[in-house]
């Protein structure tokens, strides 16, 4: 042939074109999942928590509108404590399923940091839904005994995604229509997910009577691991009644 013929078209490689092809539909698969995971992990949490907070916020002030609105009540005789130098500490009924009844607060957490909590701790409808779950029958707040609580460290919220910043003396703090009951933060413990003795009257003491208020909030570790738990335990300090405004707990060690 001459040299100003035009080359004869090589044949196109089939092969080479559907693996091209393929990894191409990885690589976007890929970036999908990342997407996914990330919104997962950090936006949806996110926004989902902010949306949370606010609820919990709407709560709280309408607790306070309430009691600003009512008139006030004499004391009942049935309020009076066994001991006249013991401080009256209210104990409210076991909510049914799924009735919102506190607000947590965490100083540690942020300023912002306040969730609600339910009764219960099924997950379609209160964990999922990014509440604080109570687990039935623990101790109400202020109630002799330990009052339980579980909610996500990562999706819904995340509610429970900093408990492994807590510090020992860090207040954890319960609002209900009557007033704030403070709870200060002692330790973590890791335990498996059937280690169920975390929910005794004294945690992880079987057998033993509760003679004390303990609270306990439990949630995975690591996240995405739903065969461990991470568990901090905190001890009773004082309730604040609404008529004395908030407690000085609220704002001590807030960060953000």
């Amino acid at each position: 042939m001459g040299e100003n013929a035009a080359a004869a078209p090589r044949p196109r490689r089939r092969g080479a074109t559907i693996a091209g092809v393929l990894g191409e539909l990885l690589i976007t698969a890929g970036v999908i999942a990342l997407l996914f995971v990330a919104w997962q992990l950090w936006i949806g949490d996110w926004i989902i928590g902010s949306q949370k907070q606010a609820e919990a916020s709407q709560l709280t002030q309408t607790w306070a509108q309430e009691f600003a609105s009512a008139t006030p009540a004499a004391p009942s005789p049935t309020e009076e404590p066994a001991d006249p130098g013991e401080p009256i500490v209210p104990v409210l009924d076991q909510p049914r399923h799924g009735a919102e009844f506190g607000v947590m607060q965490i100083p540690r957490f942020g300023k912002d940091w306040k969730f609600t909590i339910a009764g219960g701790v099924t997950r379609p409808d209160i964990l999922d839904e990014g509440e604080i779950g109570h687990y039935p029958d623990t101790a109400m707040p202020g109630e002799v005994g330990n009052t339980v609580y579980a909610a996500h460290r990562w999706t819904s919220g995340a509610p429970f995604d900093p408990i492994d910043k807590l510090v020992v003396g860090d207040a954890i703090v319960i609002e209900t229509k009557d007033g704030w009951y403070t709870y200060r933060f002692r330790t973590l413990e890791y335990v498996q997910d059937t280690q169920v003795e975390v929910l005794l009257p004294v945690p992880q003491q079987v057998g033993v009577e509760a003679d004390g208020r303990y609270l306990t909030l439990t949630s995975c570790a690591p996240k995405l691991n739903m065969l461990e738990r991470i568990i901090a335990y905190a001890l009773f300090e004082s309730f604040t009644p609404r008529a004395d405004g908030p407690p000085a707990s609220l704002t001590e060690g807030v960060s953000a």
